[in-house]
């Protein structure tokens, strides 16, 4: 069965502001305030509640109370708990996703998530957003021993959705995504209506994808007929 395969955060849903949200909430919690900003700052949330941590504490002036990787280990626990609160507060599906995802289950296609965020906070957000059902899979950062870009949960969520590896795609919106498709030897399509808009050409996906309403038929063209 030919499969495509979803990221999450960026790709399916912009997530940016709760995710930001959550992150400035244990910046104030250690005194510093908002070091973040939701619009300015929508990019490095797409790369992880990590990185928006260690970009937080970049901002700080020396001696304001940065503790390097053991601080943002310890603040990344706090944050997931600040995040999970306000899972969906201002979270929005791009355009077009649900159209999109039917049109193409209703075309023989197999759909799967494949998500650097913890398995249990992908479904919590998926449910609140009303398409869980939509997808056949989803693989989280928790789920396996490994994370994107190791190639193994983009396999586990082709397998799980009952698609073939040789058959698959990857949608996504990073170089994470463009990394991954790469080792599990797959083509990707990254969105241009992200942060970084058509400047995600910078990783050389096979395709971009600027409105779900394209998606239906740069699957076909990019997988073949049934």
């Amino acid at each position: 069965m030919r499969t495509v395969i979803f990221d999450l955060d960026g790709t399916l849903a912009d997530t940016s502001a709760d995710l930001i949200d959550a992150a400035n909430a244990c910046f104030r919690a250690l005194g510093h305030g908002a070091l973040l900003d939701p619009a300015a700052d929508a990019l490095t949330a797409f790369h992880g509640g990590r990185a928006m941590l260690r970009l937080g504490f970049s901002r700080l002036a020396p001696g304001g109370g940065q503790g390097g990787e053991a601080e943002v280990d310890r603040e990344y626990l706090r944050l997931l708990a600040f995040y999970e609160q306000g899972i969906a507060r201002r979270t929005t599906l791009y355009p077009g996703v649900i159209a999109a995802v039917k049109a193409l289950n209703a075309a023989g296609f197999a759909t799967g998530i494949c998500t650097n965020k913890p398995e249990r906070l992908a479904a919590m957000l998926l449910d609140r957003l009303g398409v869980r059902g939509l997808f056949a899979s989803l693989v989280g950062a928790d789920t396996l021993p490994v994370r994107k870009p190791d190639p193994a949960p983009y396999r586990a969520s082709v397998e799980r959705a009952g698609g073939a590896l040789s058959r698959s795609m990857l949608v996504g919106d990073t170089e994470t995504d463009r990394r991954t498709a790469a080792a599990a030897g797959v083509p990707v399509a990254l969105v241009t209506f992200g942060p970084e808009g058509r400047g995600v050409a910078r990783h050389a996906p096979e395709v971009l994808l600027d409105h779900f309403d394209d998606l239906p038929a740069l699957a076909e063209a990019v997988l073949g007929a049934a």
